[in-house]
């Protein structure tokens, strides 16, 4: 097992490596002068010659990557060119918000979609089935947008049941304000035992991560489905049967724990794409996450914003690879032989 996670480790901070000169590159390919964004179209030559040397631009370009990868290991992001605060920091504020997001949608995803993966599989070629795959079919397919605007008009607008937009009632910041230990609305309003904020966050969140989970859902749900009707046809399946197990048992008792590994492999893919996903929704929803900050990079051409917003997304995206290749391992020794 140790070597398998000193393998894994290996891997993964390859990964990382390749991100980080990738960044770098598009930082310098990205059209406009950061000096002229930083300082203001009317700044003096003076002011520029400032900015330039504030931010190396005139240094060779090896020198350049040099710095720029030992700002990065000693946590200094760059400063945005549109707040002018530390990336670092813009991030860590609007990070939280994103996973809270996709931390709620994942949770759902994989609490249904298992299950229901589960219930296509025992039920294969019958209803069941078919209705399992027509709505997995759906939510894969459908555009993220349109649902987010679908159930807005619906729940939010037409019936009142949540609300329409935001984290939570802007209001309570004066009636109810919230202590910050994580800069995870719901799991701070937990802690402190702040229940307005909390069952205010609740309603606002429900919407925008019913929409987020849609594709995780379906997904999880058709790869559950595949795999176990994959393992109900091995020997070990066949077994089973004959020594008297129902389908039921097979299925959940014997067949679910090995069909768990590309489902897990599935996991940490889709965890990576709902946050990148969730920008849109963010927008429909007017979420305070990476998507709001990313866009108002893109649309000022913030190119250490961006650049931070890449970074994040490819580190999280390696972290979660590595949480499941490490789960894998430990539920299936194979895969560390491999």
């Amino acid at each position: 097992m140790l070597r398998y996670l000193i393998r894994r480790l290996g891997q993964a901070l390859l990964v990382v490596a390749g991100v980080v000169m990738l960044t770098f590159v598009v930082m310098r390919l990205v059209p406009g002068d950061p000096a002229v964004a930083f300082a203001g179209p009317k700044a003096t030559p003076e002011q520029l010659a400032a900015a330039r040397e504030r931010f190396g631009l005139d240094d060779p370009l090896w020198a350049q990557l040099w710095n720029y990868v030992r700002d990065l290991v000693t946590g200094d992001w760059g400063t945005s060119l549109h707040t002018r605060q530390p990336v670092r920091d813009d991030l860590l504020l609007a990070f939280p918000a994103s996973l809270e997001l996709v931390g709620a949608a994942l949770l759902f995803a994989i609490v249904v979609g298992i299950p229901v993966g589960v219930l296509a599989a025992r039920f294969k070629t019958k209803f069941p089935d078919l209705g399992v795959r027509v709505t997995s079919m759906l939510a894969v397919s459908v555009p993220v947008f349109w649902l987010a605007l679908a159930l807005q008009t619906v729940f939010a607008s037409n019936l009142g049941w949540f609300p329409v937009a935001g984290e939570y009632d802007s209001s309570l910041d004066t009636t109810s304000p919230l202590t910050l230990w994580t800069n995870i609305t719901i799991v701070d309003a937990l802690i402190t035992g702040n229940w307005p904020i909390f069952t205010s966050t609740l309603r606002h969140l429900v919407l925008p991560a019913l929409v987020v989970a849609a594709y995780p859902t379906g997904v999880i749900a058709q790869m559950t489905r595949a795999m176990l009707i994959e393992e109900a046809g091995q020997d070990h399946a066949r077994l089973e049967r004959a020594l008297g197990f129902g389908e039921t048992s097979i299925l959940t008792r014997f067949a679910l724990r090995p069909a768990l590994n590309p489902v897990l492999s599935l996991i940490a893919l889709v965890f990576a794409y709902s946050i990148v996903n969730g920008f849109l929704v963010e927008a429909v929803f007017n979420w305070p996450g990476l998507g709001r900050y990313a866009a108002s990079a893109i649309s000022s051409l913030d190119t250490p914003a961006i650049a931070g917003v890449t970074l994040l997304v490819a580190v999280v995206y390696v972290l979660a690879n590595l949480v499941v290749d490490l789960l894998q391992g430990l539920i299936d020794p194979r895969v560390r032989a491999g």
